[in-house]
């Protein structure tokens, strides 16, 4: 995995229904290896590390000169659950593995891995884009958090399902009028 991939988990968990563990394992469907070995047990501090990716993604939406609060809110995270990191080489061939870095040992319980993902995610997702390129959904109901990497920084929406669904509303109520 790399840190854009870690990126991604850090929006997964902070936009996730944690209401329950299938609906935990549904927002991190692209991490199985992760998903399928959380518990119930693990939904407390999931709860508590995406409440902390939250508050430092709505500093970065909701107020641009906060980076004081979005430093502090990313450096709690870090303190409370470090990345321990690890070079894996696996798949690939034996010539040649896919190198990758891991933030946990490979004993460690996939819920320390999780979060310790999500920090250090966002942290890198910080480091790499500023605190200016990220942004919460607009269409109606929605508010996901999403991370505007296009060229001329116009993002709107989370997806394209969310974009489509304004967009279509918005043409029907022009015929309409």
């Amino acid at each position: 995995m790399d840190s854009a991939d870690y990126t991604e988990v850090a929006l997964r968990l902070a936009n996730a229904d944690l209401a329950d563990l299938a609906s935990v394992r549904a927002a991190l469907h692209d991490e199985p290896w992760w998903a399928d070995r959380l518990r119930d047990s693990d939904l407390p501090l999931l709860r508590e590390v995406a409440d902390g990716l939250r508050r430092a993604l709505a500093a970065m939406v909701d107020d641009p000169g906060a980076d004081e609060a979005v430093r502090d809110e990313v450096n709690a995270l870090l303190a409370s659950h470090p990345p321990r990191p690890r070079l894996s080489g696996h798949g690939g061939h034996a010539r040649n593995p896919h190198w990758h870095l891991h933030v946990a040992g490979p004993d460690a319980p996939a819920v320390d891995e999780v979060v310790a993902a999500a920090a250090w995610g966002l942290a890198q997702g910080v480091v790499d884009h500023g605190t200016h390129r990220w942004g919460r959904c607009q269409a109606e109901g929605c508010g996901a958090y999403f991370l505007d990497t296009s060229t001329n920084q116009a993002k709107r929406f989370c997806s394209p399902r969310c974009a489509n669904r304004v967009h279509v509303a918005a043409f029907r109520a022009r015929k309409r009028a």
